[in-house]
Formats: structure tokens, sequence, C-alpha cells
């Protein structure tokens, strides 16, 4: 290495070094989450709990437009797998993307797929 970059690399390791001397933690708390998926008899209900809540609320999916067709909610839960990575098994999709359609979407819900809680559900972890 020559003298130019061994002077180089001295002051930037110094320079980075004087710039986090000073730097704190910063703790953030987060409000407990309210928004929950609405219930439902549909086989997809619970795999959206499990799946979509990992990385975002229930507060996302009720946003969407209701105007939303089935090839809509595909391509969101194929996105959500693809290039944004979550976990959730391919097989999953076709039963999430209905519950979602149905739930969510244009589809009408079937009266036997209606469920009444008594009480919102709660994700465990």
């Amino acid at each position: 290495m020559s003298k130019k970059s061994r002077i180089f690399v001295s002051f930037l390791s110094a320079t980075l070094l004087a710039g986090t001397a000073g730097a704190a933690a910063l703790t953030i708390a987060l409000p407990t989450e309210t928004a929950v998926y609405k219930p439902s008899a549909l086989p997809g209900y619970e795999l959206v709990q499990r799946n979509c809540m990992t990385c975002h609320s229930a507060q996302y999916v009720a946003s969407q437009p209701a105007t939303s067709p089935r090839t809509y909610w595909d391509a969101t839960v194929k996105k959500m797998k693809k290039p944004f990575g979550a976990t959730f098994a391919d097989a999953d999709i076709p039963a999430m993307v209905d519950y979602l359609t149905k739930t969510y979407g244009t589809e009408p819900v079937p009266a036997a797929a209606t469920v009444t809680p008594s009480a919102p559900v709660v994700m465990q972890k």
C-alpha cells in the first residue's frame, strides 16, 4: 500500500471513529397493534394472520381498494413472496388470495364463511 493510501485510510478511520463517538442508541416505543383481519371461516384467514402480520399490520390490507379483483390480490401476495421475501409456502397462495379477494376485494363471501368473533383475534409469537 502506498504512503498516500495509508494516510487516506488512517484519515478515513479517524473520521468514522470520531463521528460515532458521541452516538447513543435511540429507543422507539411503538403502540400496540389494534388492527385485525376480518374473521372468516375461509382457510386463508389463518394463513394471512400467520404470514402477513410478520411484516405489516392488518391495516395495510384494509387500506387497499375495495374494488381490487382476484388478479390484484394474486399479484400482491406473489409480490410479497418473491421480491420482498415472505416465507410462506407456495401451496398457501391460493387460499390466501381467496380469503383476501372474498373479504377485502370484489368477490362476495359465502354466508358459511362469515364469522362473528366474540373478541379480537390476537397473534402470539
